[in-house]
């Protein structure tokens, strides 16, 4: 054990001296307080002479973790407490009949669930998918686990540098995978937002450093143009006599480059980077909403509204709870600003999410989605079926989702992942219902069951008795729970095809010599594209699959992946070298975000030991990290001088006589790289296309960019990633 300093000792009083004021302002009496004192001297004394790997006594993280559950989420006691004691289970002698004896059975209880999460996210003794459905499986009813989870989370991702790079990525990809989802699905922007800018720090801090800069030129440039823009709405609500505070904000360095990723856009065309906020107290003798939609009309006196970008939150609120008005007017230098309204009351459930309801009478019924959505999660997990990494994998698309609201005749209405169908909304109003629906009638029309829902339509189900699911429903269907039912009907008929496709299969390898082992399996996922083995075999017992190519289709995966070979360095990284002379190949590049030499990257060894290496930032490579996160493998690049790798570069600009010719001079003679591919298209004298190129690193093809884009004419120049790769193998 060791023996902390005076100065230890004094960062200890005054990091939780700032928790005890603002813990003074959550209890509601002494008594309250009183247990708050009285857990911090247990958890110090329970961590006394323990410290972090950054040297820093560690009972500052509890600390601080209870500093963001109260300050940032806004819980109270019960839950400061349970921070401040969250690690002492899993770290000491302590167990949790000491926690319910010292502090009574609710603090135990939440202790006891953020003991069961810390305790299967460190395991390595199954998989890490598999470990997340057992946490929801025996997650406490009480949401408040999860949000102290959140905040514990969000401490370690802000002294996450002092980690070692294995628990960094491991760390890494769970927040973005599982933790950022969550924050977003509970409504809590602030610590989505900074869990995501740290990621982006993280994970490919090239590019977050570019971003910044750019995002602090920009703000020079136009920052006063915004003060400008801002002066006359502020006039016009003093005048109707509103209190008020106003200000103006950037897009955050993660949401900046996302953009960029999603649109395949340089920083310069990032047109909304600057919005402006207003949030009032709302006056006695109008509704909040009505007094947002005022402030909109006093707004439209000075400025032109573009009336199609109009969003209505107030009306009907974000599942998650998120209250406000946007809309988005004509600066007077011809720019267009987005302008969001909130109330005090909204901006804080904007900020601090469904917590902030809490402190508030007559809230909206956001607790009642949310238990809603939780049950909707416990009702799959419930199904043996469920397979962990399909179930993760659909659990993060449903955080994630954007919702939209449908209405059944009666005006009821009904929240849905955005791409839901009529089946999806059937389903959602109940599972016999959802079974025997055959058509629907949207806004009084008739659709197929297969009709993608938009925003504010009004559903009729048409059912018939002898209606059954089919098969073919799971094509088209998106929220878990109509799969969950689904499924469950079908069940009989799946296990019987999964029976006749394991014998077929089973038949079929026997027949080539070939042994039936979970390499084989994997092989055979990734040549049909399946998820798992399950779908596998029920698609070839439903003839879904032909066998009858097997051999060839074996042949030809064993083929491919460059010839390169995986080396280990004294630091215990894997080095990402070239060998074209070794015919043993152990590391490929993954085809679906096409790594080259320079890009952070990050490795995942497969059942025969071969590495497949990722981008960072790559959502496959985030994804297995948060699943698989014991087959992580740290990788480096050695310098590559011979073996050439695949890169696309897309380019935008105004068409004239020879740009072409010049272009592919640069490349081809200046900067001695080959060409494979040259794809331009032209209208209106705009012309855009892209290149693909062979580069041996990314510092030839950083330079390369940078020439093109001096080119006369020429707009924007980025690189993009290349879906369809055949050179490198993604298995």
């Amino acid at each position: 054990m060791d023996i902390f300093t005076p100065e230890d000792n004094a960062l200890i009083e005054r990091e939780f001296e700032e928790l005890r004021l603002a813990s003074l302002k959550r209890c509601a009496d002494q008594a309250e307080y009183e247990i708050v004192l009285k857990a911090f001297d247990f958890a110090r004394s329970a961590h006394n002479g323990v410290r972090r790997r950054s040297g820093e006594p560690y009972i500052i993280h509890p600390i601080c973790v209870a500093k963001i559950v109260v300050q940032e989420i806004g819980l109270g006691y019960k839950s400061i407490v349970s921070a401040l004691i969250h690690d002492v289970v899993e770290d000491t002698e302590y167990n949790i009949e000491d926690i319910e004896r010292l502090f009574g059975a609710k603090i135990a209880s939440l202790v006891d669930g953020l003991t069961k999460i810390k305790s299967a996210f460190d395991s390595t003794t199954t998989g890490q998918a598999e470990n997340f459905k057992r946490i929801l499986l025996t997650l406490n009813d009480d949401v408040r686990v999860i949000l102290i989870k959140l905040a514990d989370r969000l401490h370690n991702m802000r002294t996450i540098e002092s980690m070692p790079q294995l628990k960094k990525d491991k760390i890494l990809s769970e927040t973005m995978y599982i933790f950022i989802p969550l924050a977003h699905r509970l409504g809590l922007y602030s610590i989505k937002s900074e869990m995501e800018n740290i990621w982006l720090k993280q994970s490919i801090p090239n590019e977050y450093e570019e971003i910044q800069e750019q995002i602090a030129k920009t703000v020079a440039e136009r920052g006063c143009a915004i003060d400008q823009f801002i002066e006359p709405i502020s006039e016009s609500l003093r005048q109707d006599n509103f209190e008020f505070t106003i200000s103006k904000r950037t897009k955050t360095p993660y949401s900046i480059w996302r953009k960029m990723v999603e649109k395949n856009i340089p920083f310069d065309q990032v047109y909304d980077l600057f919005a402006v906020r207003i949030v009032f107290e709302p006056k006695d003798n109008q509704p909040e909403r009505v007094q947002c939609w005022h402030i909109y009309s006093l707004i439209t006196e000075t400025y032109l509204s573009k009336t199609d970008r109009i969003r209505d939150w107030v009306s009907t609120p974000k599942v998650n709870g998120y209250e406000a008005l946007h809309c988005t007017v004509l600066g007077k230098l011809g720019n267009w600003i987005e302008v969001q309204i909130r109330s005090k009351r909204m901006d804080d459930v904007a900020e601090r999410g469904i917590a902030a309801h809490w402190a508030y009478k007559g809230a909206t019924p956001t607790e009642n989605e949310l238990e809603n959505w939780l049950n909707r999660v416990r009702e799959v997990l419930e199904n043996p079926d469920v397979n962990a990494l399909t179930f993760l994998d659909n659990f993060h698309k449903e955080l994630f989702a954007s919702e939209i609201f449908a209405f059944t005749p009666k005006g009821e209405s009904v929240s849905l992942p955005k791409g839901s169908t009529a089946l999806d909304f059937a389903y959602a109003i109940h599972s016999e219902v959802g079974n025997k629906a055959i058509a629907a009638k949207v806004n009084y029309k008739l659709v197929p069951l297969s009709y993608v829902l938009r925003n504010g339509d009004q559903l009729e189900i048409i059912t018939a008795e002898s209606q059954r699911p089919h098969r073919e429903w799971l094509d088209f269907i998106k929220t878990p729970k109509a799969r969950f039912h689904i499924m469950d009907v079908l069940n009989a008929e799946v296990k019987a095809l999964m029976r006749d496709g394991q014998a077929k299969l089973t038949a079929k390898l026997k027949e080539l010599n070939i042994t039936s082992d979970p390499a084989i399996y994997k092989k055979l996922l990734d040549i049909y594209k399946q998820k798992d083995k399950e779908e596998l075999v029920s698609r070839i017992g439903a003839s879904l699959i032909d066998l009858s190519d097997l051999k060839d289709k074996l042949g030809k995966y064993e083929s491919k992946g460059p010839l390169i070979k995986l080396k280990k360095s004294s630091k215990e990284d894997f080095l990402l070298e070239e060998n074209p002379m070794d015919k043993t190949l152990t590391y490929v590049i993954a085809s679906c975000c096409g790594a080259i030499p320079g890009d952070p990257v990050i490795g995942f060894q497969d059942e025969n030991g071969k590495v497949i290496v990722h981008k960072k930032s790559c959502p496959k490579a985030i994804s297995l990290a948060a699943s698989v996160a014991e087959r992580i493998v740290r990788v480096k690049w050695a310098i590559h001088s011979n073996l050439s790798f695949l890169a696309r570069v897309t380019m935008k600009g105004l068409d004239r006589k020879g740009i072409l010719n010049e272009l592919t001079q640069i490349i081809a003679k200046v900067m001695n790289i080959n060409i494979r591919k040259v794809s331009i298209d032209t209208h209106d004298n705009i012309f855009d296309g892209c290149i693909d190129l062979d580069v041996h690193n990314k510092e030839d093809l950083d330079k390369l960019i940078k020439e093109l884009s001096h080119v006369k004419g020429i707009e924007s120049v980025i690189r993009t990633e290349i879906k369809d790769n055949t050179i490198n193998e993604n298995k």
